[in-house]
């Protein structure tokens, strides 16, 4: 299979949860992807165990609350070394029109640029990532 060229900075879409154009940033030094979430918390419905999470979607319109009964508990190591325990969502995301299941840790990356960031265990066997290019994928969709 051949490569694509990924830029630095792209936006994705998550199906699964109805989101389209998020900004993600490409980040070959993070080995997971991971999303920007708040009031992460595990719950039981009906017996059955879910992960609730919120995902701000702009600045005027607050967060909206996720469900996932897909997911799992791991330690990951922060960009500042720290080892925390993190949930992970399994999901779809769509990068050049392809859907790809892969894996995000929700976390809290208020402090952060990019509400996104894609790891290496995405990156890996599908893109070549070139630091000069943006919204390659984006810009693609749009025409």
């Amino acid at each position: 299979m051949e490569k694509l060229v990924i830029g630095r900075i792209d936006k994705i879409d998550l199906p699964e949860y109805g989101l389209t154009n998020i900004e993600a940033k490409i980040d070959t030094g993070a080995n997971r992807s991971a999303i920007h979430c708040s009031k992460i918390h595990q719950i039981q419905e009906n017996g059955v165990d879910k992960i609730v999470f919120h995902i701000p979607l702009d600045s005027s319109h607050g967060t909206t609350k996720f469900y996932s009964t897909d997911f799992f508990k791991k330690g990951v190591r922060s960009s500042s070394g720290h080892l925390e325990e993190r949930y992970i969502i399994n999901t779809v995301v769509i990068l050049f029109g392809t859907k790809i299941k892969t894996t995000f840790s929700l976390s809290d990356r208020s402090e952060m640029k990019f509400p996104v960031l894609l790891g290496r265990k995405l990156l890996r066997s599908r893109f070549i990532v070139d630091v000069d290019k943006k919204y390659l994928s984006y810009n693609a969709k749009m025409m």
